[in-house]
């Protein structure tokens, strides 16, 4: 077994149990992508097994901190039965799931998502690309399933030194596939969507929106960045009187509208733009339109923290704007999904936009990503998504 020794004091954070070795932190030793290394503190003593990657700046990634574990086969069949095992212990009202959601279920740079019947997985990791065979005929034993669609095509492939994939790994079947939750359903495809393809972490948010909705009569409601209209299906169902909905993605928008056919929802009661949100919230300002209810959740602004200023900026605009044409009563639901932007400082941002746009509220509530999504205790970063409910004064 290969090993890597760190420099002097910095062990502390693998004494925590954080997962992740920067290359700043070690002395010396190496390894092949992907392979197997014993970290060793500065005095020799054992930290982790962990996989080392070579091209990325994170240059390993800890399996375990149990000096007598062996990281073979076994050892990821368990870690994959434990965290699928662990689903049924959350109340998830959708037959799409997050099976695997790496660092946190121990598994590090590995995605996993279950839509029906079909598995479709990320290996974003140079740990998770070495055992790929062997994840996957654990994942499909454990599921009982027999498909398994590879969507490894994210760009942090490249940090890991790796090419984008996509494809069947196991089995094959339809892309275009049919997702139900919390009563209503939208069409996704696992080939083209984003990320494994849909945002199955925000769930749980749809259903607040629509709760929100039932509850307070919004007629005029604004959906920012809609992607495929999962708010505004949530929004029409419970009952809004009219959804606008903004994206510049026009076959988004297509397959967006499709969902509220699907649902059997009235297109009167729709608006599609294929805009850009800030220019749009601009002009609606200029406009004199108003809303009762607005959602913003915006794409990726702060991949990590050294984009945080700017990302910054560019969420304070687009709140300050949408708080400008909400209406005294109205609710905002804002969101950012950057790794780079903790909850305390999406506040402040937030509470900035409201000051420099002459508006305050009440924060009813904080979100964050659906249960199947877990934040560790050791793995603070497993907190990407944020979102804060306002409701202006």
């Amino acid at each position: 077994m290969k090993t890597i020794r760190l420099r002097e004091g910095k062990e502390r954070s693998l004494l925590r149990r954080h997962p992740w070795i920067f290359e700043s932190a070690i002395a010396r030793g190496g390894a092949d992508a992907g392979e197997t290394v014993r970290v060793e503190s500065s005095d020799g003593k054992f930290l982790a097994w962990a996989a080392f990657s070579p091209a990325s700046k994170i240059r390993a990634r800890a399996w375990s901190f149990d000096e007598v574990q062996r990281i073979d086969a076994a050892f990821f069949v368990a870690a994959c039965r434990y965290a699928i095992r662990a689903r049924t212990r959350f109340d998830i009202q959708s037959d799409g799931q997050r099976l695997i959601h790496g660092e946190s279920d121990g598994l590090p740079g590995l995605i996993v998502d279950r839509y029906g019947d079909t598995l479709v997985a990320q290996f974003l990791s140079a740990g998770a690309e070495r055992w790929k065979s062997v994840l996957c005929d654990a994942l499909l034993a454990e599921t009982g399933l027999s498909k398994l669609y590879e969507r490894s095509d994210a760009s942090s492939r490249a940090l890991e030194g790796l090419p984008e994939v996509a494809g069947w790994l196991r089995g094959e079947g339809p892309t275009d596939l049919v997702l139900g939750e919390h009563g209503w359903k939208l069409a996704i495809n696992i080939a083209t969507g984003h990320k494994t393809g849909f945002y199955l972490d925000q769930r749980d948010s749809r259903k607040k929106f629509a709760d929100y909705t039932r509850r307070l009569g919004f007629q005029r409601v604004l959906n920012c960045f809609c992607y495929t209209g999962g708010f505004t299906v949530a929004a029409l169902q419970a009952g809004a009187g009219h959804v606008t909905s903004i994206d510049s993605s026009a076959p988004a928008l297509q397959q967006a509208a499709a969902n509220l056919a699907l649902n059997a929802l009235d297109g009167a009661r729709a608006t599609w733009l294929d805009a850009d949100v800030n220019a749009s919230l601009r002009r609606f300002g200029d406009e004199g339109q108003r809303f009762d209810a607005i959602i913003l959740d915006p794409p990726k602004f702060a991949p990590t923290v050294a984009h945080a200023e700017r990302a910054a900026r560019a969420y304070k605009d687009i709140n300050r704007l949408a708080f400008k044409i909400l209406e005294p009563g109205g609710v905002l639901f804002t969101y950012s999904c950057s790794g780079g932007i903790s909850a305390d400082l999406f506040h402040k941002i937030v509470a900035s936009a409201g000051t420099d746009a002459g508006v305050d509220g009440f924060i009813s509530e904080r979100l964050g990503g659906a249960p199947d999504h877990p934040m560790t205790i050791c793995f603070p970063e497993g907190e990407y998504l944020k979102g804060l409910v306002v409701m202006r004064k």
